[in-house]
């Protein structure tokens, strides 16, 4: 299949049909990631794809399944299911290396999708990036909820619907935590995220860089910045942080 901007769909085995969109180009590959209950159409993916068009680079946007555009029921997902959807795009339609950026939760789905990607990784950019969240951003009676089978809704501020997490993603992310054992990865990395962002605290990033092997992390605060960073300044770092890798 050709790899192009316009709406495109991978057959994972089981038959789930997972929409990316891809530009071919000069590497390596920027790879996003979007968040939790996140797709591809979302301002800061947009803005990297038309940036790497422009600048003739190689980029892959994807929706998780039960998101976007991809097939399936979002209350099936895990990190476990989308990091492997993410590696099946990434050997599919890819080559040579690959650059990471992952934004809100793809932040913590970056480090289990760079874990499995060997020397192709060159590097990563994390954006307000929460690796650990079924951890740190659950209360001890939402966890004893969703261990014993439950959904935990929470307020959305972001649309009208509530947020929901689901006991199988839960349980997935409880086996996939990396904020308190050493993190093996040793490509250069740079870290995003807003001091006023009220989702994932900005010392989470702070962890995180410790966390990692690797002795090339920057940590970027943006003071005034909130949990999406999309704001046209915002915007404007993210390219820069990019074009650093390059």
């Amino acid at each position: 299949m050709p790899c192009m901007t316009a709406l495109q769909f991978h057959e994972m085995a089981d038959g789930r049909r997972i929409a990316f969109r891809c530009a071919q180009g000069t590497g390596p590959t920027l790879v996003f990631l979007p968040g939790y209950m996140s797709d591809m159409a979302g301002g800061k993916a947009t803005a990297l794809l038309a940036e790497a068009k422009a600048q003739g680079r190689a980029c892959l946007l994807m929706d998780y399944s039960g998101c976007g555009e991809s097939s399936g029921d979002f209350a099936d997902g895990t990190l476990s299911r989308w990091r492997d959807e993410a590696l099946a795009l990434i050997d599919a339609y890819t080559d040579g290396p690959v650059l990471i950026v992952g934004s809100s939760m793809g932040g913590w789905l970056m480090l289990l999708v760079a874990e499995k990607l060997g020397p192709r990784l060159t590097g990563m950019i994390g954006i307000a990036s929460a690796p650990d969240f079924t951890e740190w951003g659950r209360s001890s009676e939402d966890k004893q909820r969703l261990y014993a089978g439950e959904i935990v809704l929470d307020d959305n501020p972001y649309g009208p619907e509530p947020t929901p997490m689901h006991p199988g993603f839960f349980a997935d992310g409880q086996s996939l935590l990396r904020l308190d054992g050493d993190i093996a990865i040793e490509c250069p990395v740079h870290l995003l995220h807003g001091q006023r962002d009220a989702d994932v605290p900005w010392e989470i990033s702070m962890r995180l860089a410790r966390a990692l092997r690797s002795d090339a992390v920057q940590v970027t605060l943006v003071k005034d910045g909130d949990h999406r960073l999309s704001r046209e300044p915002d915007i404007a770092l993210l390219k820069r942080t990019v074009a650093s890798f390059y």
